[in-house]
Parts: structure tokens; sequence; C-alpha cells
């Protein structure tokens, strides 16, 4: 066998290696994984914005004669808890981070919510121009969250079904290739909704 052969044979081989590697799936996985970091990093970078959020707007409401304190404790402590925990995009394959993650999410939704619940009780408040603007930035950042969340719900799906699915779920056994979590949490409808607040109302 001459230098020509051998090198058309390893030519041949890697085009084969190239070839298997795509019918099996493995460049549809590479991409999917970035695609799922990089939709849970917006999904961090609109949780952040909501977090640094909440010291303008504890603010604002503390200057309120009277204001319930236990309302903003919680508010205080849940955005405390959510913040000490540090996520990153590679966390999404750890089923556990995920959930601890999503339960202080909630805690701060929760604790949100019931804040702009409190704040009908006062007129003063909801007239104040500067707090009304932090209202609509917070409404505007709750949708972020839900747009984001979702696009990272829509990423892991397709990674998923790729890491199921036959031919594929073969490269996902041999390459260690293992589902990623979802963004599941308790009461998910009431959660994704922004807080409800009408100040027109007297």
């Amino acid at each position: 066998m001459n230098r020509w052969t051998i090198s058309f044979s390893r030519l041949g081989v890697a085009i084969l290696l190239v070839a298997g590697l795509s019918g099996c799936g493995y460049n549809d996985f590479q991409r999917l994984d970035e695609q799922s970091k990089s939709a849970w990093s917006e999904v961090l970078n609109q949780y952040q914005r909501r977090a640094d959020l909440i010291p303008n707007i504890v603010a604002s409401v503390k200057g309120e004669v009277d204001f319930e304190q236990g309302t903003l404790t919680q508010v205080i402590e849940a955005r405390s808890k959510a913040t000490g925990i540090q996520m990153t995009p590679e966390m999404v394959n750890d089923p556990a981070a995920m959930a601890k993650f999503q339960a202080a999410q909630s805690e701060v939704s929760s604790a949100l919510s019931r804040l702009m619940v409190v704040v009908e009780r006062y007129p003063d408040l909801k007239a104040n121009a500067a707090f009304a603007d932090l209202r609509v930035q917070l409404e505007g950042t709750e949708n972020r969250i839900t747009v984001a969340r979702n696009r990272y719900i829509g990423a892991i799906q397709e990674y998923n079904v790729l890491a199921r699915s036959f031919p594929t779920n073969l490269t996902a056994m041999v390459m260690s290739y293992a589902p990623k979590a979802g963004f599941q949490v308790e009461n998910e409808a009431a959660i994704a909704k922004p807080p409800a607040v009408d100040f027109n109302k007297q």
C-alpha cells in the first residue's frame, strides 16, 4: 500500500467520522447546549434586574407613615435569600441547584405581590410619582422574566427531546448528555403573572 492510498484511506475514515457525528446528533447537542446556557443567562439577567429594583421600592415604601413593616421585612429577606444563591449557566445540569434557586425566586415573587396588595391601602404612596415609576419598571421586569423563562423552557425541551429520541439517545448515553432540569415551581401560573396593581383605585 503506497503513501497515496494511505492518505486517501485516512481521508475516507475522517469523512465517515464527520458524517457519523452529524448523523448521531453530536453537533445538535453542542448547539442546543449552548442555546440552553444562553437562555438561562438571560433568565438570570432578568432576575438580577428585579433584585436591583427592590431596594429602591423598599426605600420608597419606607417613607410612608405606619406602613406594614412585616411586609417590607418579607421582601427584604426574600431578596437576600435569592441573591445569596449563585447560579451559573452550567448549573442548568444540576436539578437540586435549580430547584433551590427557583424556590428562592418564588419567595421573592410572592413577597412582592403581597407588598403591592398592601400598597393599595396607602393613597399617598399610590400617588407618589417616584413609586409609580418603580412599579412600572417592576411590571416590565416581571414580563421580561416570563419571556426569558419561556425561552429557556423551549430551549430545554428541544435539548431533552434530542437526548431521549432514537438514535441520538445513544449519543447522549455515550457522551453522558443527561436531560436538563426544567423550570418548574409551585403555583407556576400565579408566579408568572406580574404584580397586579390598579393605581386608579381610591
